[in-house]
């Protein structure tokens, strides 16, 4: 559990590094993008490593009704997250689509996992989430939304969205987390 913590850390640390202390995170220059990708990546490994190695009490196991919604929940999260990048319709109306994205994702998985390293690891990124948005509309609270994007990037989103479900569906079963009950 102490290394999912300390991931959990570094990750919060990395992202809102920038917003405050800009001061510090400019005077790292270009080679502090390296650093952050570095501790990015750690933050993630100790995380993974962290969550496989806790322990804790269940308080609720998986069943139908919070996978059905587990699922229906992560769709909508690859959805924003894709829709951030291709700057669909969505995400002109909304300033922080892929932040919503990750809050919507920690939600479905604190939902179909009832364990303490659950609430610990996806509670802890859905906090990060939204101190990161708050940072984020103090620091800069002026926004303008994206310029409209053709309907072939609407498309795109939902395959994409579709497709990357697919993918971490397959990917979840190989680790033993059968997405579908």
């Amino acid at each position: 559990m102490l290394l999912m913590i300390l991931g959990l850390a570094i990750w919060t640390g990395a992202h809102v590094l920038k917003r405050v202390a800009p001061g510090a995170r400019t005077a790292l220059g270009e080679k502090g993008r390296g650093v952050i990708v570095g501790l990015l990546v750690l933050s993630i490994v100790l995380m993974v490593v962290g969550y496989r190695g806790a322990e804790g009490p269940v308080f609720w196991g998986r069943n139908a009704a919070l996978t059905g919604i587990n699922n229906l929940l992560m769709l909508l999260a690859l959805y924003l997250f894709a829709a951030a990048g291709a700057k669909t319709a969505l995400a002109r109306r909304m300033r922080h689509p892929m932040l919503a994205a990750v809050k919507v994702w920690a939600l479905a998985h604190i939902l179909v996992n009832g364990d303490v390293a659950s609430f610990v690891l996806f509670g802890g990124l859905l906090g990060w989430a939204v101190l990161h948005m708050i940072l984020i509309n103090r620091t800069e609270p002026e926004w303008t939304p994206p310029a409209p994007a053709p309907v072939k990037k609407e498309v795109s989103a939902v395959v994409i969205t579709v497709v990357i479900y697919a993918l971490i569906a397959v990917i979840h079963g190989w680790l033993g987390y059968g997405v579908f009950g």
